[in-house]
Order: C-alpha cells, then structure tokens, then sequence
C-alpha cells in the first residue's frame, strides 16, 4: 500500500513542463493538481493535455493551500526570484537547473529554505537514473579500485544549428557551462565526492551566431559570454578530472565522462540521459564489456528527484537532488569563468556530501522499498 502522494504544482509549462508532466504521473508519491504560466493559455493547454485538474496563474498557484511543492520550470535567468516566491509562500521548490545564475542568488535560496524550514531541490535527477547509479555502484563496490582521475566532454557547434530560438543559451547564465555543466558536475561529485579547487580557461570564439532554422532562420543573435570553456577540477579525495564543455566544435569522438582507476576504466553514459550503456574495462583485459544496469528507471523519468524529495519530506530524510548539491554544482560553473577571469586557482567555498545511492530493486514508480 502507498502513502498519500504529495499534492505538486508547476510554474512555467514551456516545452520541458511536458516531460515532467508525464513522469510525474509515473511516481506514486505525486500528484500534480495544477500548473501556472504569466501566460494562463499555455497553462490551460497544458493541463487539458494531461488532464490536469487546475490551470492558474503564478500568483493563483502560490497562494493554492492544497499544493506543497512546487516545481520550477521558467528560464534561468528567473529561477532564483521565483524559487523565492515559492519558498515565500511557504511552499518547497525544486527549481530546473541550474538553481540560479550567480552564485549569491543560490546561496541566498539555500539560506531561505532553511530559515523557512522547507526544502528546496534542483534538477538534473538524471543521476538517479540506471546509468549513473549502475556507475556509482560499481565505483563504491571497487570495480576499479581507487579512483585517480577522470574526464569529462560536452562538445557541440552550438544549439542555434536546431533551436529555433537560441538567443538564450548566448546570454549572461547561458554557454555551453550553464547549459550542459550541470549534467556532468552532478554526475561527477555524485560519483566523486565533492570538488575542492578549480583551474579554468575560458574563451569566445564569435561575436554573434546565426539561427540555423525555424521563424529566426538566418537571424543573426549576439554572444555575451564564452563559448569554449576548459580546466582542471581537484576533488577533495585528490582526484583530478579534466572537463571540457563547448559551443565551438564541429565533430570529435571523445566520450562523455571516463573514470580511472587503480584497477580499471569506467565509461560513464551521456549524463543527460537516464539509461544509456555502461561499460568497464579491468586491468589486464582487452576490451571494454557492457555492465548490466543494477538499478531501474532507465526511461526518461525527469522528476525522479521531485519524487525523492516528497518521499524524504515525509520519512524526515535528506532528498538527494538537494539545494546544497545544487549550490556546489553552480560555484563549480562559476570557478571554471571566475579562475580564468583572475588567471589563477579557484578555492571552493561550498562543499556537500554525496547523495546516498538508490535502493537497489525498486518497483516501477516507488523510490523507498515497499514495507512488506
């Protein structure tokens, strides 16, 4: 039998709000009663898609007695005044990365939440997912013994070759960093631990970009931030991983994270993805070999770690897609800019303890075993 499911709201119901919308009616710790837009049509059209009891706007959401958290879908640049909001009106909020774009705005929302007594999350939850927590199990269980180093690659030619409206993601709080650098830090300090210095290098290869399709198609758009950014990151367990994330290259073929180790290799999947291969390549053997995922939700199951946090709200435990893991993923983005700017290593101030590892053998939907 399941506990009562926690009653959720969505503000913000652009293109992401669909895919929580359908994962969270997979958890059954939620329900989503009601989202809300400073557009109330999109809200509408989004509730009558997945028939959803209520359509409000923000303010009407706020002030929604029934509802006890709610999650945080508007652009970044918005993410830290909203979650204030939400957090204001006495409501938990679990924000779409990153959790704000400086780091005084997440260290404010982090301070907020706990004066208020609430609890405040932050996407990505793909580290919840198969392919992630497969690696972190086989890390914890030394299938490659000590870890050394690692690396970590997000190279494209940038999102204005399919977005139709990329404008963003060439601003203050956008870059291939801010974008994608959530995915793979969260994945690195969930598997890794914490970071403690950062050394980076950062640049911007143009001046504007050209919109490659939709109504802006060859519009051309102005970049404010960098476009390449590199570095070095020393965790506090003393392993060193080289990261480097990019808007400026055409093709490589370089994989999205690897592990070393004393006693083998581990080829991490796109962190940006839930169930993808994982494969393990041990000392003295010539090939890498397909590790079996060890745990479920290998789907697209955005909103896994909304679910952790309603279920640990109510077993009074800590949720694993915290704002304290969020806040040291966001000075970590900023240490790579920040190190680069003063040409010298960045020292950081945040620290965090892994998030515990998912139950192994969870049924579809659950995140706690089901009590026999």
């Amino acid at each position: 039998m399941f506990a009562s499911p926690t009653p959720i709201g969505i503000i913000g119901c652009g293109n992401i709000s669909g895919a929580y919308a359908k994962a969270c009616a997979t958890f059954h710790d939620l329900r989503l009663v009601a989202v809300a837009d400073i557009d109330l049509t999109r809200a509408q059209a989004r509730a009558a898609e997945f028939q959803i009891p209520k359509a409000l706007s923000v303010e009407e959401i706020l002030a929604d007695p029934e509802i006890e958290i709610i999650v945080n879908l508007t652009i970044p640049a918005a993410h830290a005044a909203v979650a204030t909001r939400i957090l204001e009106s006495g409501k938990s909020a679990y924000n779409e990365k990153p959790l704000g774009v400086s780091l005084e705005d997440g260290q404010r929302l982090v301070a907020l939440a706990r004066e208020k007594g609430l609890r405040l999350g932050c996407a990505p939850d793909t580290f919840l997912g198969a392919g992630l927590q497969t690696c972190r199990k086989l890390i914890d269980d030394g299938a490659i013994g000590r870890p050394l180093a690692a690396t970590a690659f997000m190279l494209s030619a940038g999102p204005e070759r399919w977005h139709p409206d990329p404008e963003f993601f060439y601003q203050i709080g956008g870059g291939p960093m801010f974008d994608m650098g959530p995915y793979y830090l969260t994945a690195l300090v969930t598997m890794l631990g914490p970071v403690a210095r950062v050394a980076g290098l950062t640049s911007q290869s143009y001046s504007e970009r050209t919109v490659g399709k939709g109504p802006k198609k060859d519009q051309k758009i102005p970049v404010h931030i960098p476009t390449h950014v590199a570095g070095n990151l020393q965790f506090a367990s003393g392993v060193i991983a080289t990261m480097v994330t990019s808007f400026d290259v055409q093709s490589h073929q370089l994989p999205w994270i690897e592990i070393y180790g004393s006693e083998g290799t581990l080829a991490v999947p796109d962190p940006n993805m839930f169930g993808d291969p994982v494969k393990l390549r041990r000392a003295g053997e010539t090939e890498f070999q397909v590790i079996p995922h060890t745990h479920g939700y290998a789907e697209n199951s955005r909103g896994i770690g909304v679910a952790d946090m309603a279920v640990a709200t109510s077993l009074g435990r800590p949720h694993r897609a915290s704002g304290e893991l969020a806040l040291h993923v966001l000075e970590l983005m900023h240490a790579f800019h920040l190190s680069s700017d003063s040409g010298r290593y960045y020292e950081l101030q945040s620290t965090v303890e892994r998030p515990a590892a998912l139950p192994l053998n969870l049924i579809p939907g659950e995140i706690e075993p089901v009590s026999q």
